[in-house]
């Protein structure tokens, strides 16, 4: 049995542990992909911090994973050895559910994710099933690309959500909103992006991304808000970002995990502000994105770190210190094309 490198998480709120583990084999409808880089997002925190329950153990984390197809399972459809492929977060629904049937697959009840319940990117060698893959948009290298199948698609369906305003707000300027930030500036709407206190080098990184203004989460801003998507996973926002928007405004909470939301009066929510959450992603949301941002073109501004410096790219997303986007990169030419 042909053996490949990989992290992995044993136990929650324990480091990632290098191992030498069995190459997966593709199964019915699978890609076995070549993993050419691997995003590490905050979801990752929240699965190997336990804020996430029942993960898959021993668990390859990563579900922002951009590799090549190194073979295909028995009736896997859409894909050829050798192209160049995206896994997301979603990994499989049952199909059969109203929201499958209705397309509403990110609420399928029985759906299983990438890195979750499945084993993920934080390794050489990946499986996925193929109907839930992506074609990577070719402007992009992979490391460029790893970003795009989390920030940029759970970004993507926030700002969907948040509605069409001109004056939008980005708190927590990671990952996600500074994808998010060159998306909302191509279709011409003012970005204000909040940052952590005092975090100059931040808000001048986001107004390099053309941000109108940047200031702390705890300022307000110079003008009332149409929306506001909420990236950091900090419930005490969700009162500061409905005293930020005008009235009919949207609140986007884009995260899976959140600490509890304070109490706020009701004056905060009256006059039809709306507070909502965004779940996962569809396929629809993934190729809508990823065409988008080819034809922008989205650059996603990353720091790489080698597939065994795990923990470090962990360690650092969690202390705030990843401008843009970190990532993970195996031997093999992650910044290829």
């Amino acid at each position: 049995m042909e053996k490949m490198r990989a992290m992995l998480l044993r136990a929650a709120r324990r480091p990632l542990e290098a191992a030498e583990v069995p190459r997966p084999v593709p199964g019915e409808g699978q890609l076995l992909v070549r993993v050419r880089a691997c995003g590490v997002c905050r979801t990752d925190l929240h699965v190997a911090d336990g804020e996430l329950p029942d993960p898959k153990l021993p668990l390859v984390l990563g579900h922002e994973i951009a590799g090549t197809v190194e073979a295909l399972g028995p009736n896997a459809a859409g894909f050829s050895i050798g192209e160049r492929v995206g896994v997301p977060w979603l990994g499989w629904t049952d199909g059969t559910c109203r929201y499958c049937r209705e397309g509403r697959e990110n609420l399928c009840l029985n759906a299983r994710f990438t890195g979750w319940q499945i084993d993920g990117g934080y390794a050489e060698f990946a499986v996925a099933d193929a109907r839930y893959c992506f074609a990577l948009p070719q402007p992009f290298s992979f490391e460029e690309s790893a970003p795009l199948l989390c920030a940029g698609l759970i970004g993507y369906r926030s700002l969907r959500l948040a509605g069409e305003g001109r004056r939008l707000g980005l708190y927590g300027f990671g990952a996600a909103a500074h994808i998010v930030a060159q998306v909302a500036r191509h279709q011409a709407r003012d970005v204000y992006a909040f940052t952590r206190p005092g975090d100059a080098k931040g808000q001048a990184f986001a107004r390099a991304l053309g941000a109108r203004w940047a200031g702390g989460c705890d300022e307000r801003p110079p003008e009332e808000l149409d929306a506001a998507i909420i990236f950091a996973p900090v419930g005490a926002l969700v009162p500061a970002a409905l005293a930020a928007v005008a009235p009919g405004g949207t609140v986007v909470c884009a995260g899976i995990h959140m600490s509890d939301l304070p109490s706020f009066p009701y004056s905060l929510l009256w006059r039809e502000r709306v507070v909502r959450s965004v779940a996962n992603l569809t396929r629809r949301d993934g190729e809508e994105f990823l065409a988008l941002a080819g034809r922008i073109p989205v650059r996603a501004s990353v720091t790489p770190f080698p597939l065994d410096r795990a923990n470090e790219a962990l360690d650092a997303l969690r202390r705030g210190l990843v401008e843009g986007a970190a990532v993970l990169t195996t031997p093999g030419g992650a910044s290829g094309r």
